[in-house]
């Protein structure tokens, strides 16, 4: 049996149907910007060119290094992470049969970070940032993905690699 709550995660989706991939990533991102802690931090899951990206405005309680007002690194690898996953879910379903798709909605409601690394390559200055991920590894039982963090004048502020089991 589907709780209402698992079929947020799953996009909405149907077993029997046909994955309708652009609809799928919109509801995962609705799943994810009406989630607490996205809806306190006002970050937002948003899709772009057929690609889920992470957004978030720079805020005040955001900032870590008070004396120069950058970004705290918390704040980056929490989206970091975050793109990582829902990227993930949206790649496990575009790889979908219809005969399949118990078993990945299987995957995507177990989806979880087993390991991340975050390089911070510059001072997170800016008035918002952007995550984007791309797909490394997508196995059996997990995948692989980097990620990187932008701020408004496109410089890389941090990127990660992790792992992600399901």
């Amino acid at each position: 049996m589907t709780s209402n709550a698992d079929k947020k995660w799953m996009g909405g989706i149907h077993l029997g149907s046909k994955v309708e991939i652009d609809l799928v990533l919109q509801q995962l991102c609705h799943a994810f910007n009406h989630a607490p802690y996205f809806k306190h931090n006002e970050m937002q899951m948003r899709v772009v060119d057929g690609q889920i990206e992470a957004y978030i405005d720079m805020q005040p309680f955001m900032v870590g290094n008070v004396a120069f007002q950058i970004l705290h690194g918390g704040v980056a690898a929490t989206i970091l992470d975050s793109i990582g996953g829902i990227v993930a879910m949206g790649e496990l379903y575009k790889k979908t049969e219809v005969a399949d798709l118990p078993d990945t909605i299987k995957k995507v409601t177990r989806l979880a970070t087993v390991d991340m690394r975050v390089d911070y390559l510059a001072p997170g200055r800016g008035q918002y940032f952007i995550a984007r991920a791309e797909t490394l590894r997508l196995g059996r039982k997990g995948c692989t993905m980097r990620m990187t963090l932008v701020n408004d004048a496109d410089k890389a502020i941090a990127t990660a690699i992790a792992s992600y089991a399901y």
